[in-house]
């Protein structure tokens, strides 16, 4: 199968012709059709990430069709769409797992990270991992909501009830979030680069009721934010923005060191917290309703052998929406 390679952090995906892998018991198959790419993957391009297994296929919002199952995995069967997140294997026997936080389980492996992904025309998953894709959106429109989605519908879950929210980068996942927030009943507060009028008109035709550089202040205290930029300054930005009992939600996987900061910004109960990857439960209820939002994608596609392009253009903010490998 034709993939493309990560051979070291620091360079260059490079194409490759590599076996197709073994399919093993509790996997299916897959033809990938798209993958979506994801700010995690320049992550581990860029050695942020430690560990990631080399040579590694990266890719996480994989879509395709199943081509096989292993003997005895039910539930899903040849032929069908599926997708498959980050979250890619779990030990299920440990607290975490057994008291539906998988998504914090100490042994847990993850696609396009321990796995190889779906940046190649084959990939094999976890059953226990795959999700059926909703009728209603095709394969390059499905990719960003495996994990701009479902982590992003993570991050929003936990601002509870807040009516008002602040979103501090405007990408991927929050194109995709200001449109459940809004079917919600949510107002959204968009903060993007300072002068990227591009991002901020984007996000104001997806119905933001105020964008703005994320060095500006809302028309209105937030209830709460949740910083899809991977820049630690931003947190005592948004604690700031945030009133009395309001919440900060951290939703990247990695981000720069978080500067020091008065107490006075955390104070009133604010309450600061990260998201931990996904879990099966974020995946079934954000796929049942993004059907009835629905949520509407704007991605931009690029063959396989350009994936380095569409690593660069996420690199230097080139990206309204998201962008998507397909094969």
């Amino acid at each position: 199968m034709r993939a493309m390679v990560l051979g070291s952090a620091g360079t260059p995906l490079v194409p490759r012709d590599l076996a197709a892998p073994p399919l093993e018991a509790g996997q299916v198959r897959l033809r990938v059709a798209a993958c979506g790419v994801c700010r995690t993957d320049l992550h581990i391009v860029d050695g942020e990430l430690a560990r990631p297994k080399l040579p590694l296929v990266l890719g996480h919002q994989i879509v395709g069709t199943v081509l096989e199952t292993a003997p005895g995995v039910t539930g899903i069967a040849a032929g069908e769409r599926a997708g498959v997140p980050w979250l890619g294997w779990t030990c299920g026997k440990c607290r975490y797992c057994l008291s539906g936080r998988e998504n914090l389980c100490e042994k847990a492996r993850f696609t396009g990270y321990d796995i190889d992904g779906g940046f190649a025309e084959e990939c094999v998953a976890d059953a226990r991992y795959v999700f059926r894709i909703p009728d209603g959106f095709e394969d390059l429109q499905a990719a960003p909501l495996l994990c701009a989605g479902l982590i992003g519908y993570r991050a929003l879950r936990m601002t509870e009830d807040a009516a008002v929210v602040g979103f501090y980068g405007f990408g991927a996942a929050a194109h995709i979030l200001i449109q459940v927030a809004r079917h919600q009943g949510r107002r959204v507060y968009a903060f993007t680069r300072p002068g990227d009028r591009q991002a901020q008109d984007f996000a104001r035709a997806l119905g933001a009721a105020w964008a703005g550089g994320s060095d500006a202040s809302p028309p209105e205290p937030l209830d709460a934010a949740i910083l899809f930029a991977p820049l630690g300054a931003l947190v005592p930005a948004a604690l700031g923005a945030t009133r009395p009992g309001g919440a900060v939600v951290c939703a990247g996987i990695h981000m720069s060191d978080i500067p020091t900061f008065p107490y006075a910004l955390l104070w009133g109960e604010r309450l600061v917290r990260s998201v931990a990857n996904l879990t099966r439960r974020d995946g079934e209820e954000f796929l049942k309703l993004a059907p009835m939002v629905p949520v509407k994608t704007e991605p931009r596609a690029y063959p396989l052998d350009r994936a380095n392009e569409a690593l660069t253009d996420l690199r230097e903010g080139r990206l309204t929406g998201a962008a998507v490998v397909v094969l």
